[in-house]
């Protein structure tokens, strides 16, 4: 469907819009030193991803907010007191806090608005240089028209007066905009939930995306290479957490995209162990299941080391049949396969060449995990398992055995890329195969690991 505002809607808006505090360009600071205003914006991908949300929506107005800061005081905050929504980053690619974007669609016209605070001196001596409304902001976003925060409920009323449709927004959030919805709604507007719009949209990725997906993960294959390399019996799990993400901060990621899981032993067998406080014992097998973040889309790969540099026979067979499982499954990615028929993949290959491995059963029996997530801004992403694959969908492809009773934990995960020709493992330059694994461990040996 086609979204655009009715040709008269300007008329209605343009003597408002002239009524907005506007900052300056004298009063605003060089973009290249505003700390709120994150990593250059893909202009074109952002705008691309509105025009698209627009045609979808039809008509009415969509209102997306950006996160708030996080209460300090009252919310133990591991990284920063700031992580951005992520609908708005998709639609903006800005990384400024109490912000909102609004987008009203009619027939002939649409527009574009970039509700900010306006800056205030005195919080930014507690709280750094932020984003504010005039030139600066329209430059970083591509969005020409950019206004004080304190006008969007007077622009809402009056598009509503106008019958300008449903009012599309985030039915999710802190109390302070439940409590702004629900004054919406009050006011006798149509308020509808935007979320399965543009969830249905950020399963597929640009290209915009991709490239910080790519960006992510290999600073996460550098993290897991840093810790084969550093692995030693005596280590206490902490310690090579904090090489890895040593290893990620160093690469430049903002942070990490889920608690950092480093199991060794009896909890390499516990699913989402992310404690990391067990001393790593001579003859362990260790999970490492570790994801950066960088401009908002995070890496998530798994691999599982020996922490003596060497397999055992044992260790080696377990590993060797999830190894499998996984290539059978990665084979039979391709459009038009949905990730419930690539689980039976993987189970049916665990199940036809599990020999007596696990003794009279299979070793599917160990496998108690699902076979694959969506991927992308968070580590278990927006989409529905339901859909066919297509091109740019990014997953992961993660089969395990857990056995507990001998405290062995095996998991390879691998990102993968769904094109037209099948599937492109983005995380493939990390080795895979025991033997690969126990080269690269022996570099670290050899320098004194």
């Amino acid at each position: 469907m086609r979204c655009q505002i009715k040709s008269n809607m300007l008329f209605l808006i343009l003597p408002f819009i002239m009524l907005v505090h506007v900052v300056p360009a004298s009063a605003q600071t060089p973009m290249s030193v505003l700390p709120g205003a994150g990593r250059p914006v893909a202009i074109g991908a952002t705008s691309a991803r509105r025009s698209h949300l627009m045609d979808r929506i039809g008509r009415g107005v969509i209102a997306v907010p950006a996160a708030g800061m996080r209460d300090i005081e009252v919310i133990v905050v591991q990284d920063n007191d700031f992580r951005q929504d992520d609908y708005f980053f998709y639609l903006t690619g800005l990384e400024t806090p109490d912000a909102w974007l609004v987008m009203a669609v009619g027939e002939d016209e649409r527009q574009t608005i970039l509700f900010l605070p306006e800056r205030n001196p005195d919080r930014e001596h507690w709280t750094g240089i932020r984003l504010g409304p005039g030139p600066d902001a329209a430059s970083l976003s591509g969005i020409d028209e950019t206004v004080v925060l304190d006008s969007l409920d007077a622009y809402l009323r009056r598009l509503r007066r106008a019958n300008r449709g449903p009012l599309y927004t985030l039915l999710y959030g802190p109390a302070e905009r439940h409590d702004r919805i629900a004054d919406w709604v009050f006011a006798g507007i149509d308020v509808r939930n935007v979320t399965p719009v543009l969830d249905s949209m950020r399963v597929v990725k640009d290209e915009a995306e991709l490239q910080s997906l790519r960006r992510a993960i290999e600073i996460t294959m550098d993290g897991h290479r840093a810790a084969m390399r550093s692995i030693a019996a005596g280590l206490y799990e902490y310690q090579l957490e904090a090489t890895i993400e040593y290893t990620f901060r160093s690469l430049g990621a903002d942070r990490v995209g889920f608690p950092s899981i480093v199991g060794s032993g009896p909890n390499s067998t516990t699913l989402h162990y992310d404690v990391n406080r067990r001393r790593i014992e001579e003859g362990d097998l260790v999970v490492l299941d570790i994801g950066a973040e960088y401009g908002q889309y995070t890496a998530d790969i798994t691999r599982t080391i020996p922490a003596s540099g060497r397999f055992t026979d044992r260790q080696k067979a377990i590993y060797d049949i999830v190894l499998g499982t996984q290539q059978a499954a990665i084979d039979a990615v391709r459009p038009g396969v949905t990730v419930r028929e690539l689980n039976q993949v993987s189970r049916s290959y665990m199940e036809e060449n599990s020999g007596s491995l696990c003794g009279e059963e299979s070793c599917s029996r160990y496998y108690t995990t699902g076979l694959s997530h969506w991927l992308g801004m968070r580590v278990h992403d927006v989409g529905d398992y339901s859909m066919p694959l297509e091109p740019g969908m990014v997953l992961t492809i993660e089969p395990g055995i857990y056995i507990q009773e001998e405290e062995l934990g095996v998991r390879i995960e691998d990102d993968v890329l769904v094109t037209e020709h099948g599937a492109v493992v983005l995380s493939g330059a990390l080795p895979r195969a025991t033997e690969e694994i126990e080269a690269l461990m022996a570099t670290g040996s050899a320098s004194g690991r």
